[in-house]
Order: C-alpha cells, then structure tokens, then sequence
C-alpha cells in the first residue's frame, strides 16, 4: 500500500493508474470496521481505491470534541494494509488549506438548516470544503459516504451536482455492532456502562418503527414516544429526535408511507455525543 504525503506524491501515483476506475474513501482516521466497509465498496466498483486520513479542524465547533478526536494512525494503517487499499492520503493542513483554515462559503438550499446544522455552526462548511478540495486534487470516478451520516451525505451529493464535479457518490448502509450500536469512532471513548446503554439508541428507534401504527399520521407523537424512552435510559440525554423527508431533510409534520421518510436522533450519552438514523418508510 503506497503512503501518499504531498501533493506531488499524489500526481505521481494517479498518473501511473490513469486509465484505471479511482475510488476515493474520505476518512478522519480512527478506523473501524465501518470505514473498512467503505473501503471494500469500493473495491468491488473500482480498480483503485484511495483512502484518506485528515482530521478536519474547520468542521468541528467544539475545541474539545476535536482534541479529543482519537488518533490511531498506526493500527489504521495496518487495518488498511490488510484489506488491500492501494494507497493512503496523508495530507498536513497546508496541503488542503494553502491560504489558511478557513471554509468557503456554500448554499446547501437549506440541506443544513436541520438536525446537525441547527446545533453545528460551520460544521457542514468545514465538511464540504475539505471535501471539495480532496476531489480537487484527487480527481475520483467515485466516492463512498456512509449512511449514518445521513445528512453530510444529503449535502455531498447537492454540492456534487450544483458545482458539477465529475464523480459518482455512493451511499454506504449502516454498519452496526452485534447489539445494534451504529459503529462510529467515537464509540471508543464511552466508559463501559455507557458502551452498554448506548446500544438502546438503536433498540429504541427500530422497536418504535416496528411498532408504529400502519394508521398513525402525528410523526410529533412518535418522535415524543422515542425521545421519552430514550431519555429514561441511564447516561442518555436527547437533543432531537426527527422524522425527516428523505431527500430534503425537513421534518415532516404528517406520515405519509408513499414519502421516503427517516427517523433521525442525536443524544449525548455520557460526554460524548452519538447519532443514528433508521428509514421509516
């Protein structure tokens, strides 16, 4: 697996494959079997799969979130050697941000105004300046992002198709632990009571969809019954529970089972934060 750390390095490495299908996996490192999933994806659509590593600091609003941002670069590599990636990106600041770090400025046609938009400040800024910027020097037939951040996923493909960049973006379902859990590098810093009741997360939202009422219209009444489940689990504290058009991302204020519709929720268990979303129809 070729080490990928300038620009230059890059060029050189894409042209010795450029009559080959290039598949791209954005990644901030702390590798799981998620992201290795992706990494596979891609291998079975591409002839070459390129992999970055690059915490972005512009996409995070919270100093200490990014601080504590896990670094495990070596077991990363090693994860990555094993499921026969071609190459790892492993850019410095200057590469990606020559002038500065600083975000361009994006009209994502209100994709951010919802969910994680509404309680990150510049954080879908900083996503897709990076993002961009990969692509730009990348230059990837296809990329891969994974489902469970459904909504950088939303965004991705609308920048995608306003700035018209030659490339295929690729969803990525879920992948989840064996209880459920939505897998996620910052599962790693739970303390062990919390790993356990984090599970509930899932358990809670898949119950309340298997159970919903095929007669049901009030999506207010469902998301109150999974924020109050999820709010009497120990270490679980709801910021929102949100059922969402599928392709706009605005709450929906009636179920309707011919509109594709996803349950969306973020809680804070313990001091770290998780997300997850299932579809509902």
């Amino acid at each position: 697996m070729k080490h990928i750390r300038s620009i230059e390095e890059l060029a050189r490495w894409k042209s010795e494959g450029r009559e080959k299908k290039l598949g791209f996996v954005p990644t901030m490192g702390a590798l799981h079997d998620g992201h290795l999933s992706l990494v596979r994806l891609s291998q079975s659509k591409c002839d070459r799969t390129l992999v970055s590593i690059y915490v972005n600091p512009t996409q995070f609003n919270n100093a200490e979130d990014l601080a504590k941002y896990p670094n495990t670069l070596e077991a990363d590599l090693q994860a990555l050697e094993m499921t026969g990636c071609d190459a790892v990106f492993l850019p410095d600041a200057q590469m990606l941000y020559p002038d500065g770090l600083k975000s361009r400025s994006f009209d994502f046609e209100g994709l951010d105004r919802y969910m994680e938009g509404a309680g990150r400040p510049g954080h879908f800024e900083g996503m897709a300046t990076v993002v961009t910027r990969f692509f730009e020097l990348i230059g990837p037939d296809l990329a891969i992002f994974g489902e469970k951040d459904y909504q950088q996923l939303c965004i991705i493909r609308q920048v995608v198709a306003k700035e018209d960049w030659p490339v295929e973006i690729v969803p990525a379902a879920i992948s989840r632990e064996a209880d459920g859990l939505a897998m996620s590098s910052r599962n790693m810093r739970l303390l062990p009571y919390e790993r356990e009741n984090a599970a509930q997360i899932f358990a809670v939202l898949s119950s309340a969809i298997a159970e919903l009422n095929p007669r049901e219209t009030n999506p207010k009444a469902f998301e109150n019954r999974c924020a109050d489940a999820l709010n009497a689990v120990p270490s679980i504290h709801v910021e929102y529970v949100s059922c969402c058009d599928a392709a706009t991302l605005q709450q929906v204020d009636e179920f309707n089972t011919n509109r594709p519709t996803r349950v969306f929720a973020a809680v804070q268990c313990g001091k770290v934060r998780l997300i997850d979303n299932l579809p509902l129809f």
